[in-house]
């Protein structure tokens, strides 16, 4: 394995963004120079061409197309990068342009994307963030080929709470709209982004414990340390968990697999979980590379 594969996965709102800063504080700590690649720039159509593909699926009766499915998505291209990595550590990417500040340096409108090209030559690693890093369907499977999968799964309505503050408050959406999109992703949701958390290597799933009864009236996020943080290990063997829980304090096992501990500690808990996988992807990379 010359060219590991890192992935993390989750839905729109589920905070994938803040897990990609910690695995970015570890790539700079080890001197690791990682190829980024954002899952929106995997979208099949940008965003003027996304609202007329949604305009004409209403006219059909269609109320589901989504970003979530693999209709308004190029799976094929995603899973070929990932392949092409693995084997010669490159591959062709874009990015999709969010906003002005984004679009600003390339001189074109926001949501549009960038032209395709070759990732930089000489990286260590490539680190995807997005919807569909552990995505398989009948004509592909992305995830056979991550080598560290990782799913970020707060449960459903926090994650609806972390959303609609989102999108209110950046991204100026009005609460029914925002509503709107959550009921029209929900097949998508359950057919393609739920079994993804059955693939992963590790999912961390934050639970809080304040009343989120009704996500649509929240008006504030719970704090990381009004949660829990539940950690499932897919695979327990080789996981120190004695040395976990020492240094989690009020963290306990609540089945073989899965450790429990405060919210708050969410980014040690990735830096003491991931920085050993790390180390071991890049000493097979060593091996392999007969270094």
């Amino acid at each position: 394995m010359t060219h590991p594969i890192i992935a993390i996965t989750g839905s729109s709102g589920a905070g994938t963004t803040s897990v990609m800063r910690t695995f970015e504080q570890i790539f700079r700590r080890e001197h690791l120079d990682a190829a980024f690649v954002e899952g929106d720039s995997f979208h099949r159509w940008d965003r003027t061409e996304m609202r007329a593909e949604m305009a004409d699926a209403l006219v059909e009766g269609d109320h589901t197309l989504s970003h979530f499915g693999p209709e308004a998505n190029l799976f094929e291209e995603l899973e070929e990068l990932f392949r092409h990595y693995g084997e010669s550590g490159s591959g062709k990417v874009r990015k999709y342009l969010h906003d002005d500040e984004e679009a600003a340096p390339y001189a074109q409108p926001p949501g549009t994307f960038t032209p395709w090209e070759e990732l930089p030559e000489g990286s260590d690693l490539l680190f995807y963030e997005g919807l569909h890093g552990g995505v398989a369907t009948e004509k592909v499977d992305v995830a056979r080929h991550v080598d560290l999968l990782v799913g970020v799964v707060p449960v459903i309505n926090l994650e609806w709470i972390q959303k609609l503050q989102r999108d209110k408050s950046t991204r100026g959406y009005s609460a029914e709209a925002v509503t709107e999109t959550i009921l029209r992703r929900m097949p998508d949701y359950v057919n393609h982004l739920c079994p993804q958390f059955s693939r992963t290597h590790v999912n961390f799933q934050r639970v809080p414990i304040v009343d989120t009864s009704n996500p649509f009236i929240a008006r504030a996020i719970p704090a990381l340390d009004e949660s829990m943080l539940i950690i499932r290990f897919a695979d327990p063997r080789g996981i120190d968990f004695p040395y976990l829980l020492s240094m989690l304090h009020d963290s306990f096992m609540s089945r073989p697999n899965t450790i429990v501990c405060p919210g708050g500690k969410m980014d040690l808990a990735m830096q003491l979980i991931f920085t050993p996988m790390i180390w071991r992807l890049m000493d097979r990379r060593k091996q392999a590379l007969g270094r």
